[in-house]
């Protein structure tokens, strides 16, 4: 007597899960930014020195015992404001990007789905946040982002990361409007809004956690410029874009107080970018290059 066993068909999430960490790039991708992740929360522990600490000892000192990575010109430890520099991006990068991917979701979605004056005032707006001058914009606006109004800064960064995405899922939505269960949800009465957050965003999810990834390191890579400018973050708070700015004022005869935060800028946009590539094809089989 042969006994059939139903099993149950693996969830969309874990089959992404699956592809995702089948991928090479995937793999080293998502292991390099939780390394990164750890040492800029927990490395700073391991450090008998804090970011605001100074050794006025050691003035432009290279890397030794006591300091792993040298010095600034103040005396500050290269390695425990670098660490706290990289902690400060990294969460402005993942809010600015989480913010801008969940406007871009809700804007889109209601632009497409309804159609007339809320459609064109939507665009509308949108289309206006793309020709306005967003490093102008948020250079006049850098007083504000004093210390302790990072917060704000993220928000005004989102504001400007939204707007090409939104176009995109405005014109999904659209086209998700005729599908059946869509059509079967209006017939029983379920609210426009309650369809656009329980059908339309869930249907594009894999369209918004590839831009959300992608947007980490445009984010970042932005409040560096800014930073860099000093139109970002403030003093006496630090990140990637402070550093790098003092640090290429000392690079050529004290290089340890800028390649440190340079090459972990750069190891971080690209195990982000190797991340989102790989989420792409985890969601998309068929963009996957040949082997």
């Amino acid at each position: 007597m042969t006994v059939l066993v139903a099993r149950r068909a693996p969830s969309r999430l874990r089959v992404v899960a699956w592809r995702f960490f089948q991928s090479t790039q995937g793999r080293i991708g998502f292991a390099v930014l939780v390394l990164l992740f750890l040492l800029a929360f927990a490395g700073p522990g391991l450090s008998p020195w804090s970011y605001t600490d100074k050794d006025f000892t050691a003035f432009l000192s290279p890397p030794s015992a006591e300091h792993w990575f040298g010095t600034l010109q103040t005396g500050a430890d290269v390695y425990a404001v670098t660490l706290r520099g990289m902690r400060k991006s990294l969460i402005v990068g993942l809010l600015a990007a989480l913010v801008s991917t969940a406007l871009a979701a809700v804007v889109g979605a209601f632009a497409g789905y309804f159609p007339g004056w809320t459609d064109r005032t939507l665009t509308w707006g949108a289309d206006l946040l793309l020709v306005l001058p967003a490093f102008l914009i948020l250079a006049v606006m850098s007083p504000l982002f004093g210390a302790g109004q990072w917060v704000l800064f993220v928000i005004m960064l989102a504001l400007f990361l939204w707007m090409v995405t939104s176009k995109i899922v405005r014109g999904m939505t659209i086209s998700l409007k005729q599908r059946e269960f869509i059509q079967a949800a209006r017939f029983m009465g379920v609210s426009p809004v309650r369809i656009i957050f329980r059908h339309i965003i869930p249907n594009l999810s894999s369209l918004l956690i590839v831009d959300a990834t992608l947007n980490v390191s445009a984010a970042i890579l932005t409040e560096t410029s800014l930073s860099y400018f000093g139109f970002g973050i403030q003093p006496p708070d630090v990140s990637f874009g402070t550093l790098i700015a003092d640090g290429s004022r000392t690079a050529l005869y004290a290089p340890w107080t800028f390649w440190f935060v340079a090459g972990l800028l750069v190891i971080t946009v690209l195990a982000v970018n190797l991340i989102g590539d790989a989420l792409r094809d985890a969601f998309d089989p068929a963009s996957r290059r040949p082997r």
